[in-house]
């Protein structure tokens, strides 16, 4: 490759990274934090907070931000009747995700749980969504006494070969996917963002309010980078939990929709109610992986009467 081809290609590649930047900040700026912050061994997280009554602690997948469940209607239904808090978790939305640690699903259970404590709630009721539920399912095994009941939905639970997954860690590879996440990854991202969302919410069409969710913010170098990491070890993570499954002490809820075209929901949720003897299995007709933004009411009574049994098994316990 001549001298002058690779001044041009690195020209390129810086227009390309400065007008990303640029386009991010004014994406920061467009959309200034919802909720508040909360520092917790040195990481600084964002939360919104909504209702009043016992905790129920959302937790978004991967590359999403709160801003996903504050555009469905979930959010509304649940702090009706309970304390809702949900966060950015760490390196998405307005949350930081420092480079000293490894972010596994067990390592943000344990961040996430003590930023709960710290703000009051010694017992929540956990949602976890997508690659959350890896988040929600690490925190209810390894601090079970601080969780009343779990709600698993679209979950990801046992390991399989996944070619999108392999794909979509590109970006967390040192030094190429640094590179990459500054030029070509926000670009092909941004290009292949209505097939993405087609993916997502099919057989259904996606809801008009989620197209509030500013893509500038989730297409984001840092949140590419918190991405990129977190698909390269959901496989890892699954083999990981699956073992552990029996030691489960709360009710579980699991949600799945039937047309979900990222999850297998027979061989993922459904093979995980099999397991679960305490389990109750929800599965939703027609709907795809975003179970929250296209059947929010009755994901939400399913887990109200998921949440009231939890409260009568913990009364007859005098738990």
């Amino acid at each position: 490759m001549s001298r002058k081809v690779l001044i041009i290609a690195a020209a390129l590649a810086a227009g390309t990274a400065a007008a990303i930047a640029l386009r991010t900040r004014q994406a920061e700026r467009q959309n200034p934090p919802l909720g508040s912050f909360i520092s917790i061994d040195g990481v600084r997280l964002h939360y919104l907070e909504a209702g009043s009554g016992e905790t129920v602690v959302f937790l978004h997948g991967n590359g999403s931000l709160i801003q996903d469940f504050a555009t469905s209607d979930l959010i509304r239904l649940v702090a009706q009747t309970h304390r809702v808090i949900v966060f950015d978790r760490p390196g998405y939305g307005c949350s930081e995700r420092p480079r000293d640690r490894i972010w596994s699903p067990a390592a943000q259970a344990d961040l996430l749980a003590k930023a709960a404590l710290q703000m009051g709630a010694r017992r929540v009721h956990l949602l976890g969504h997508s690659w959350g539920t890896q988040v929600a399912l690490e925190w209810a095994l390894r601090q079970p006494e601080s969780v009343r009941s779990l709600t698993l939905a679209s979950g990801y639970y046992f390991p399989t070969p996944r070619l999108d997954v392999a794909l979509a860690a590109g970006p967390s590879v040192p030094i190429i996917g640094e590179v990459m996440r500054y030029t070509m990854t926000p670009v092909l991202a941004r290009l292949i963002w209505p097939m993405l969302l087609r993916k997502l919410f099919a057989p259904a069409p996606t809801p008009e309010q989620f197209h509030a969710v500013p893509r500038a913010i989730v297409l984001s170098p840092r949140s590419l980078r918190a991405s990129a990491e977190e698909s390269a070890m959901m496989i890892p993570a699954a083999a990981a939990l699956e073992d552990r499954f029996a030691d489960l002490e709360v009710p579980v809820l699991i949600v799945t929709g039937d047309g979900d075209r990222l999850v297998d929901h027979e061989h993922q949720s459904v093979r995980l109610h099999d397991l679960l003897p305490n389990s109750r299995l929800v599965v939703l007709a027609g709907v795809g992986h975003m179970v929250h933004h296209l059947e929010p009411r009755q994901m939400s009574e399913a887990m109200m009467e998921m949440m009231n049994l939890s409260r009568i098994a913990a009364g007859a316990t005098g738990a």
